[in-house]
């Protein structure tokens, strides 16, 4: 279950034995402290450009997929801090903001619909005692429950039509590789491969038809956005700077390679 990133104990929300579950909100995001990157659908690429780098990472143009790059090194994420609070005003990813929710694809020749609702039990914020039930006395949904299930519905949606913005990427062979090389002020340094951008003297070179449609479906505005993103490297290399202004990135001078999870 790749959808489950960060999540410790993915279990499916079942209607009996979370009949009394309550959920409250916790006043850090401590879960995702060492998520380094996240995926990210297409729809977010307009708020995200604004704070954090969009790029598309695997290990092949075939597998890559958009996220947010969040930190420069393994399990540390520069948008959180040691409170465990988000950078204040800075985009949180949907895919951040659905925990400890999730939807994940049921088996193949399952009974039922295609994905099933899934919780984190280790989610400090779940009680019986504290905070919205989930299900009502009757075992109905609670409004609560019903918000959680609809942001993730919408959530898969945007997936679909981020799916379809890599087909576009991939058919008219948009990617090219990028590194990221950080080095702080005593030299040390790191690089950070498996990652591709948008190729703009390709994407200038296509036929005029082909850039119609890409505006036509919003393909060719988060495009943008994922060019403007770029700069916002910079930004999350002083970010690692002011972290460990004069020590090792990585450990014995090695690079790290961000994944999308």
């Amino acid at each position: 279950m790749s959808e489950v990133l960060f999540y410790e104990r993915p279990v499916p929300l079942n209607r009996s034995e979370h009949r009394d579950l309550r959920i409250r909100p916790l006043p850090g995001i401590g879960f995702a402290s060492k998520a380094h990157s996240v995926p990210l659908t297409g729809v977010e690429f307009v708020p995200a450009a604004r704070d954090v780098p969009i790029l598309f990472g695997g290990t092949s143009k075939d597998d890559a997929g958009p996220m947010a790059l969040l930190g420069l090194r393994q399990n540390e994420n520069l948008f959180v801090g040691e409170d465990n609070r988000w950078v204040e005003g800075a985009y949180v990813p949907a895919f951040v903001r659905r925990y400890p929710f999730v939807l994940a694809e049921k088996p193949e020749g399952a009974e039922g619909d295609d994905f099933t609702v899934f919780l984190d039990e280790a989610y400090e914020g779940f009680s019986k005692d504290e905070g919205e039930r989930l299900f009502n006395e009757d075992g109905t949904d609670t409004e609560t429950l019903q918000n959680a299930v609809r942001f993730l519905g919408e959530f898969q949606e945007q997936v679909k039509h981020t799916q379809a913005l890599m087909a576009t990427l991939r058919e008219h062979d948009l990617l090219e590789p990028r590194s990221i090389r950080v080095e702080n002020k005593n030299g040390k340094g790191l690089v950070l491969n498996g990652l591709f951008v948008v190729n703009e003297e390709k994407l200038r070179q296509l036929p005029a038809e082909v850039v119609h449609g890409m505006m036509q479906n919003g393909q060719l505005g988060w495009i943008f956005a994922h060019l403007i993103s770029l700069a916002n490297v910079d930004r999350l290399i002083a970010r690692l700077n002011e972290r460990v202004p004069e020590g090792d990135l990585a450990p014995e001078g090695e690079g790290e390679k961000p994944t999308v999870n």
